[in-house]
């Protein structure tokens, strides 16, 4: 996508201008950002998605009650539900959140192409919730971009500034939900259908809903934070580090008092770590592993029975096409002008440049067109072992319309 061209999913700015003055900085409302937008699941299909099994769903009611019957301001159920649990709720306040509907609803997978001005390495999943009047989640805040798209009826948002990662929340519950919340008098709004606001981290909101049918689509985004990248990359480099290579101390000093960590020591040991840290190629590979793992690894289904590659040449010659299974993430480094990692749910593989590009691309159909490439056969035949890659969505499909 052009980055000078203007677009309406971005209230006409264009993705530079977006980047330089929007994304992890401020907020921006998008009035019409989807024209005559039609929402892809109805209510009874979202709720049919919170009963599934594996489905990650939570209902969250404001003057709930606990296990015994306490009345307590707010409480979160998870799911699975059932057809009683919906049947049994009141007329206002309260939410239903199920998380990564675009892993089950090709439709709403398509939203994800909407915004390819953002490395799609970047992105997360889409939730989407349903409330009727007045069910809201409290005011809070993410550590993540997010963009929240009005599907069906109304809903207010409120913002409140951004706050620290530590403001004080309510104890006891299983939210986040801010303690104080003060709303600032020009970040109060109604969307509509097609109407989105773009959140950065940090940004404390309110969204309420105004509406019978109020469902709202939220585009999130991976944002790893420091304590999970430090730890993951040392236990990444762990694996692969001989173990000769350890803390040495050749030449050093006699010391007055042999029971001193003396400045020295502490030196060569930070020496021993950094060198080992800094390791820009290393660096790259685990980061390309990482931002495409996937969310949930139950949904790969790998194959307990091994795919003949000359069977899968015969299918796609015959004009069968394979799909990028749902919750499957593709990215690709290049490694020199001719070969490249490609990055397939938390895995890294060597392959030409040009396969890696077409495959990473959710453009890109996985075709015949493919086969020309070398390798190919077989780096599909194991990408459709593994479960990244699959030849249709039925059981997704299936799954949406069991509400």
């Amino acid at each position: 996508m052009p980055s000078h061209a203007p677009l309406t999913l971005l209230g006409g700015l264009t993705a530079s201008d977006f980047l330089r003055d929007h994304w992890q900085q401020k907020p921006l409302l998008i009035r019409g950002a989807f024209a005559e937008f039609e929402s892809p699941l109805s209510p009874d299909e979202l709720a049919g998605l919170a009963c599934e099994e594996n489905v990650e769903a939570r209902l969250v009611e404001e003057y709930g009650h606990d296990e015994k019957g306490t009345p307590c301001p707010w409480k979160v159920s998870h799911g699975p539900f059932n057809e009683d649990t919906f049947a049994h709720l009141p007329e206002r306040n309260w939410t239903l959140l199920v998380q990564a509907v675009d892993h089950y609803v090709p439709e709403v997978a398509e939203l994800l192409e909407q915004f390819s001005f953002l490395p799609r390495w970047r992105l997360d999943d889409i939730m989407m919730s349903y409330a009727p009047p007045g069910g809201s989640v409290g005011p809070h805040l993410d550590q993540y971009d997010v963009f929240l798209l009005q599907a069906s009826g109304q809903r207010r948002w409120q913002l409140g500034g951004k706050v620290s990662h530590d403001a004080p929340i309510i104890e006891g519950i299983d939210l986040r939900i801010l303690k104080r919340f003060n709303v600032s008098a020009d970040h109060d709004w109604v969307l509509e259908p097609g109407d989105m606001l773009y959140l950065p981290p940090g940004w404390a909101h309110h969204g309420v809903s105004q509406s019978d049918d109020c469902l709202t689509i939220s585009v999130g985004f991976r944002a790893p934070s420091a304590d999970e990248a430090v730890t993951s990359f040392a236990d990444y480099l762990g694996e692969q580090l001989p173990s000769s290579l350890r803390y040495s101390d050749a030449g050093m000093a006699v010391s007055s008092d042999t029971s001193e960590l003396d400045d020295a020591a502490v030196a060569r040991m930070r020496a021993l770590i950094l060198d080992t840290l800094d390791d820009p190629a290393q660096l790259a590979q685990w980061f390309g592993r990482v931002m495409t793992q996937t969310k949930y690894p139950d949904q790969l289904s790998p194959s307990d029975t091994p795919t003949d590659p000359a069977e899968l040449i015969s299918l796609l010659q015959e004009g069968d096409v394979l799909q990028r299974t749902p919750g499957s993430r593709f990215a690709w480094r290049a490694i020199d002008t001719q070969r490249a990692t490609l990055f397939v749910d938390g895995d890294g593989l060597i392959i030409h440049l040009p396969l890696a590009q077409a495959l990473a691309n959710p453009d890109t159909p996985l075709d015949h067109h493919l086969l020309a490439e070398d390798g190919a056969s077989e780096l599909l035949t194991h990408l459709l072992d593994a479960g990244s890659l699959c030849w249709h969505w039925e059981v997704q499909e299936d799954m949406a319309d069991n509400g």
